[in-house]
């Protein structure tokens, strides 16, 4: 689809990459941001952006350097071995040219149903007050019905009472559980039991993905039944693992910055409904462009987390927005939707 597109714009890229501060640190199991930074790249006037994950290997002092050295070639899109960063904002940027081409919005590109009202959740980082945290959750559940909790706090007691709090703050709620791999297999045996009577949807990564898939597997065998659902994270980065995990684990989130692009995205997809797991769809700490363009795939995921860009103090670019009950909705511009505010850069 796109060689035609490569070709024409091999010598008219940009790109930068954006600091943007968070509006307050946000605390997950792999540590406390206060910032994230995002590569952007735009050519023809389409866009296309990728961040820069602490706990992944791009940093963005390494892939200036890798766009550099290969900026006067104009291949960099394609090239074997690229950096994740790179792949993903170039496939961004490249559907949503495509798709201004034809004057449809991405998702129709992708011959996708309309991803208009979907439900979406809202995540919170790790408490540090929980007297804070209650009221956080009153305040939030007016506007979102379904939240997603971060535990993996280092303290499994102080985790039970982050999901204690939050079930007396919204009764009615929808509650997700992410852990981001803080417990060990020994911790989660004891704890997941536990949480069933707060009745959460699902867990998510309560093991470590550096253990690899044998972790699920201790896990499972620690467990003296099925209880809560359990969905894996990062230990999916790809189609492959979404079936060496399919005997441990009820669903998966897919990212597209674990994928690079929509086409690993939609892979991951279709081997999680062969195997009969749910789907999530997930979005890191990233601007409106990067949670606008995995937005686009939201009509074919049984849940939605796309709430990265309102984490940031100023949001840059608009596309995706919430309605009064959580649900998501796409502007109907073509391409990717977006729409720069005063202050974007591009």
């Amino acid at each position: 689809m796109f060689s035609s597109l490569i070709s024409s714009i091999a010598k008219d890229w940009e790109y930068e990459f954006k600091r943007m501060p968070l509006r307050q640190p946000f605390r997950i199991a792999h540590g406390v941001s206060l910032e994230r930074a995002v590569l952007r790249v735009r050519a023809g006037g389409a866009l296309g952006e990728a961040p820069c994950v602490p706990y992944y290997s791009d940093t963005p002092e390494d892939v200036a350097l890798w766009l550099e050295q290969r900026k006067s070639k104009g291949a960099w899109m394609v090239e074997e071995g690229a950096p994740r960063t790179v792949r993903l904002a170039a496939d961004l940027l490249l559907h949503d040219l495509e798709a201004q081409k034809r004057g449809v919005p991405v998702w129709k590109l992708l011959s996708m149903r309309d991803p208009g009202g979907a439900r979406a959740c809202r995540s919170i980082g790790i408490p540090e007050d929980l007297d804070d945290y209650s009221e956080q959750i009153r305040r939030l559940s007016k506007s979102f019905r379904i939240l997603k909790l971060k535990l993996g706090s280092g303290n499994v007691d102080f985790d039970e009472a982050v999901v204690a709090t939050a079930r007396e703050a919204a009764p009615e709620g929808v509650l997700f559980a992410d852990v981001n791999g803080g417990w060990s297999v020994r911790e989660a045996a004891v704890l997941l039991p536990r949480l069933e009577k707060y009745g959460l949807v699902f867990v998510e990564q309560p093991v470590s993905h550096a253990g690899g898939h044998e972790a699920w597997r201790e896990l499972a065998a620690a467990l003296p039944k099925r209880g809560v659902p359990l969905y894996a994270d990062e230990s999916v980065q790809g189609e492959s693992d979404v079936r060496g995990l399919a005997g441990w684990i009820e669903g998966i989130n897919v990212k597209l910055f674990k994928t690079s692009g929509y086409a690993g995205a939609l892979a991951c997809v279709s081997a999680a409904r062969t195997l009969g797991l749910r789907v999530m769809l997930g979005c890191m700490i990233e601007s409106s462009i990067g949670v606008t363009a995995a937005a686009h795939l939201a009509a074919s995921f049984d849940w939605v987390d796309l709430d990265g860009h309102l984490y940031l103090l100023e949001d840059d670019f608009s596309g995706l927005t919430f309605d009064e009950n959580g649900c998501l909705h796409l502007p109907s511009r073509p391409g990717l939707g977006l729409c720069g505010r005063k202050e974007a850069s591009f």
